[in-house]
């Protein structure tokens, strides 16, 4: 099996992760889906003598030992940039060149059987929607991987989740301002999420019963309505629908306090409410060795769990590899699983 990876922003760390990631000793079924200079040119400023190997057609490839990337060696896609890079430096001109690699990963993870899984890298959300802007596609609005990956697929329920050694974290909304979250708390969308989440759990990641623990929107779960009244309207009869399917999920648990030892050793997944309730702890525990999760796509995805980096971008020493090992990783486990 074979998995890409889309080295996202041209001017971040994205780009370098995959020459690091050749350069190393270990070898991964990674085909990296990126422009071949700007590869070359990364490795010769990051002094990675390697050797890039150009696929031109993803059928003639076979499981023989020289089809991997590590070991001085790395497998590409070649996609053009559209204009010049400058390391740390963004600029909205490439930013077709960024979602033209997602649209081609899309492609062949659904039409390939040889490929099993994408692993994206990090991309600049707001370079994308200035991109949109200047060339006034007003229609147009860029949210993240996840709404990308869900719409250009044809998914129709996806949950974006991030996983480290110690703990897993789903989340019922995504990238959206605070102003917009309460709206969206609905027990349909719960219930579909919480039956979504147990199924994916079981199928990708062996759990024959998922512990599925859930947040309240509100400070203390709401307090029994004092404190706001979506845990009474919606999020409990969500939990008590999903109960009565045979779900084990529990809640809605205040988020200060869900956290904690006793609850983390009974916990498969914590369910937020939001982006920023249950991230945080997550990255604390794990940042730089964490996964980003879709779950529901018609393919496997995983992702590194930080950003561009583009203060980073071209210095060996201070790029850690972590995250996108882990995410390689997960999504070959996914697959083990996935029966």
């Amino acid at each position: 099996m074979y998995l890409l990876y889309t080295a996202g922003e041209p001017a971040g760390i994205g780009v370098d992760l995959a020459v690091l990631l050749a350069n190393g000793d270990t070898k991964y079924p990674i085909i990296v889906i990126a422009d071949y200079l700007l590869l070359q040119q990364r490795a010769n400023i990051l002094d990675c003598d390697i050797n890039i190997h150009i696929i031109e057609d993803l059928s003639s490839l076979t499981t023989e030992q020289h089809y991997y990337t590590g070991n001085k060696q790395l497998l590409c896609l070649h996609i053009p940039i559209v204009t010049e890079v400058v390391i740390g430096e963004l600029n909205y001109k490439n930013a077709p060149y960024v979602l033209r690699t997602l649209d081609l990963a899309i492609e062949l993870s659904l039409s390939q059987p040889n490929i099993k899984g994408l692993v994206t890298g990090p991309i600049h959300k707001g370079i994308i929607n200035d991109y949109y802007m200047y060339e006034h596609l007003s229609d147009s609005d860029f949210t993240g991987h996840t709404e990308y990956l869900a719409e250009k697929s044809q998914a129709k329920d996806v949950i974006m989740m991030l996983a480290c050694e110690q703990l897993r974290v789903a989340l019922v909304t995504t990238h959206l301002p605070l102003t917009e979250i309460p709206a969206q708390i609905r027990k349909h969308a719960i219930e579909t999420i919480i039956t979504l989440l147990n199924q994916e759990l079981k199928h990708k990641f062996n759990l024959k019963q998922p512990q599925i623990y859930v947040c309240g929107l509100n400070p203390h779960a709401g307090e029994d309505g004092h404190l706001g009244m979506e845990e009474i309207n919606e999020i409990i009869p969500a939990i008590q629908y999903c109960q009565s399917i045979g779900i084990e999920a529990y809640g809605p648990f205040p988020a200060d306090t869900i956290f904690t030892p006793g609850y983390m050793s009974k916990a498969d997944v914590v369910l937020a409410m939001y982006h920023d309730q249950g991230l945080p702890v997550l990255k604390h525990l794990g940042f730089g060795h964490a996964v980003n999760i879709t779950l529901g796509l018609p393919f496997i995805r995983t992702s590194v769990d930080h950003g561009t980096a583009l203060d980073l971008a071209g210095k060996k020493d201070t790029i850690n590899l972590g995250s996108l090992i882990y995410a390689i990783e997960c999504a070959q486990s996914m697959n083990t699983n996935n029966v």
